[in-house]
């Protein structure tokens, strides 16, 4: 008897300690609070500190603070079972950690809310104070089995609380040594192997002080290896003089602010940052010691950015030189805290910011500068016609990637407005040109210029250094009354638009916007197509058709499906006709044409119009322009030209999400002639890890999908009329095959292997 009981006991104690191991195995981790996933970080002039959880440190340092009434919650899961969704959550909120640590939520406690939402949900505790530490966590049910709590978070609020206002992270500093270091005719020569924003710190020593030395910095190399003294445009070089005092002293080279970059609409450097320049080399002239590279310090600085949150490696070293490349390009231009143009002028614009957007989505798990730089723009509108109406499709994607809406929601009569509906005419299409622009239009969308005008890309031909004989970068796009491509956005905004109120509960102005586009499409077809050529024209009074017209038309839905294979052609007869910029809306096209392989040629190119001339050229960020012809006064760190960095997930290896906040998304890779490829996708609710190897038999994908989502993978299956055998982990699947394509539809979380044999 006493050996049973014993035998009893011991078997109730495996149990138990089972379940406690399978509660912590489904512990909610990746805590959110206002879509910031370090709510306790701090810094003191920059550099980063063990936060503390005190309302002294929280004060005294730079710090988050979130300043929202309600603040919105988030969490992912850790768990990597199959079929894994959330049935019910429960949140505790205290202003002591002691009552979490007893599972109480003096401030609030949700109770168990039986649903599968764990993104964005809002606060509904006791009214919050300001200036005041908050404690949370949450458990879940995950297919109806409990977890245990997750390990608590905190936040800070601000001094003053509002209804609605997105959270920042302080700016950082991280000290870098140079990767070279050596001694060129005299000089001192120091590579840090990319360029970034910055500031230089220097460890030097004199015998009697009084002596001087000068410190260059620049971006680019002339062809014998030293820095370019006169690199033109506004690529970036520097020259300091400084005198050095006796014995071993540290000196930090103090930049001028720019009159350019500086002015009444840029955005200034904080404080407690100071100045910084783009460099990647530093020369030393007139130092006549060994100076190890520990003595040469780049401070550099950027918005907080987790290196390790995306990552994608190919059977080809040209595309993988030019992610990384993308990349770099979305880390280092974080400078400012806010999205800008480059540093010529550091000013915030739409076009920018849209794709420097979707670049940051595809490389960390971070949205509040995305966020904030949309809203800034909201306010501070810019000239072109068509970077209003990006507005509207930021505020889109920004829900579609976060499943946020409560963005959208304040700002709702500001993107209206951004639609540009006044400017509608009675044929359905809007038009900057017919007089309507008036003074209340222009308030009601920000905009503090003159009129608006169209931009189609840029520069256009004769300007900004490019001589009139000299073509521009809009496929010789012909200007009228009725532009094709502005009202190829308009159609998008209404789109987009319609979505947003929908879900945001204004269901009239859903179907309103709705019926808009349905309506524009029919008359964008009736106005613009060309019957006999097969394709769209510029405008109602030219039948000039150029690259711009038809890849917007083609990107954003407009081409009927009997007629996308006639558009394509003529979208492949015109080339990389079209700046980096315009590249984005272009790579956009081919991949939704399902021409893989066309897309695969642009992104490795090494034509002069390509990604690898930027490489080629000397630049580790992006460039304004495909190279220094073509804009003669470019900048070399202008993110709009980082496009592959969300063309290579987006498109190529097809992971897109489907609904808001990633809930459902897809994996439609096309990979065109590449043997493998392997990418890692950060989102809201998990990473997404995608690996895929192909040959001419057969394409194998092994694909992870965070719990809490349904994937549909999509597998390319060419035009041939022959059967295809389709195995998920090992077992034989039915399929039904649809056009090019065959689907696999609602996989619910989990890891698997999926082959296709041709």
């Amino acid at each position: 008897m006493k050996k049973k009981c014993i035998l009893l006991t011991i078997f109730f104690a495996a149990t138990i300690l089972t379940f406690a191991q399978q509660k912590q195995h489904l512990q909610p981790v990746n805590l959110l609070c206002d879509l910031m996933a370090h709510t306790d970080y701090q810094s003191s002039k920059g550099y980063p500190i063990t936060a503390k959880w005190s309302q002294e440190s929280f004060l005294n340092n730079e710090s988050v603070r979130i300043a929202n009434k309600r603040p919105a919650f988030s969490w992912g899961f850790q768990t990597k079972e199959k079929n894994i969704l959330q049935t019910a959550y429960q949140i505790l909120v205290a202003d002591q950690p002691g009552l979490l640590d007893k599972n109480q939520g003096n401030i609030w406690d949700s109770g168990k809310i039986k649903t599968a939402q764990s993104i964005a949900v809002n606060y509904a505790g006791k009214e919050l104070q300001p200036n005041k530490i908050y404690y949370w966590k949450v458990k879940t049910w995950l297919n109806g089995i409990e977890s245990s709590f997750s390990k608590p978070s905190t936040f800070f609020t601000d001094a003053k609380l509002v209804d609605y206002k997105t959270p920042e992270y302080p700016l950082q500093k991280k000290d870098e040594l140079p990767l070279l270091i050596a001694n060129k005719d005299g000089l001192i020569f120091a590579d840090f192997g990319k360029a970034t924003f910055g500031q230089l710190k220097l460890k030097l020593t004199s015998e009697h002080g009084g002596d001087t030395i000068a410190v260059h910095l620049g971006e680019a190399l002339t062809a014998t290896g030293q820095i370019n003294r006169k690199p033109g445009g506004t690529i970036r070089y520097q020259k300091h003089i400084v005198s050095l005092k006796k014995g071993s002293q540290e000196y930090v080279i103090r930049f001028n602010p720019d009159k350019r970059n500086t002015g009444a609409t840029a955005i200034k450097m904080p404080a407690y940052i100071g100045e910084v320049l783009p460099f990647r080399f530093c020369e030393i002239e007139g130092y006549r010691l060994k100076l190890p590279k520990e003595n040469i310090t780049r401070m550099t600085v950027t918005y907080p950015f987790n290196d390790d949150a995306a990552d994608f490696h190919s059977s080809d070293s040209t595309l993988n030189q030019i992610w990384d490349l993308c990349k770099h390009s979305v880390k280092a231009t974080t400078f400012a805290g806010i999205y800008v143009d480059g540093d010529r002028e550091r000013i915030p614009y739409e076009a920018d910011a849209y794709i420097n957007q979707l670049c940051h989505y595809a490389a960390d798990k971070e949205f509040s500068l995305a966020r904030r730089s949309h809203e800034y723009l909201i306010y501070n509108a810019t000239w072109p016609t068509e970077w209003i109406l990006q507005s509207v499709l930021m505020a889109y994607n920004d829900y579609l990637y976060t499943g946020d809406i409560r963005s959208a929601r304040h700002h709702y009569t500001d993107l209206q407005a951004k639609l540009l509906t006044g400017l509608e005419e009675k044929n359905g299409l809007i038009s900057t040109l017919t007089g309507k622009q008036n003074p209340e239009f222009l308030k009601s969308i920000h905009f503090n210029g003159p009129k608006l005008r169209d931009i189609v890309d840029w520069p256009h031909t004769g300007i900004l250094g490019l001589e009139k004989g000299k073509g521009g970068e809009t496929d010789g796009f012909v200007f009228t009354d009725y532009n094709a491509v502005v009202n190829a956005y308009y159609y998008k905004a209404l789109k987009d638009m319609s979505v947003l109120a929908g879900d945001l509960g204004f269901a009239e102005d859903a179907l309103s916007y709705s019926n808009k586009a349905k309506a524009l499409k029919k008359a964008y077809f009736a106005l613009l197509w060309d019957p006999t050529e097969k394709r769209y024209r510029d405008g109602i009074d030219t039948r000039h058709a150029s690259l711009h017209t038809n890849m917007f038309a083609l990107t954003f839905g407009l081409v009927p499906e009997e007629y996308k294979q006639q558009v394509m052609t003529f979208i492949r007869s015109r080339g990389m006709a079209c700046s980096v910029y315009g590249s984005q809306f272009l790579m956009d096209a081919i991949y939704d044409a399902g021409d893989a392989e066309y897309g695969l040629s642009l992104l490795t190119s090494k034509e002069e119009r390509s990604w690898y001339n930027m490489i080629r050229e000397g630049s580790t960020i992006t460039m304004e322009a495909w190279g220094n012809k073509f804009k003669p006064n470019q900048d070399w760190n202008h993110v709009w030209g980082a496009v592959p960095g969300n063309i290579i997930p987006r498109k190529l290896m097809g992971i897109e999400p489907l609904t808001p906040g990633w809930a459902t998304f897809q994996i439609k890779p096309q990979l065109g002639s590449l043997k493998h490829a392997r990418i890692k996708v950060p989102t809201i609710r998990g990473d997404i890890k995608v690996n895929c190897e192909q040959d001419n038999d057969r394409l194998l994908i092994q694909a992870e999908i965070p719990a809490n989502t349904v994937a549909n993978i999509i597998l390319p299956a060419g035009n041939s009329d022959s059967n295809y055998k389709l195995y998920v982990d090992g077992k034989p699947v039915s399929y039904k095959k649809g056009g090019k394509y065959i689907a696999l539809t609602k996989l619910p979380s989990g890891i698997y292997e999926i082959k296709l044999i041709k």
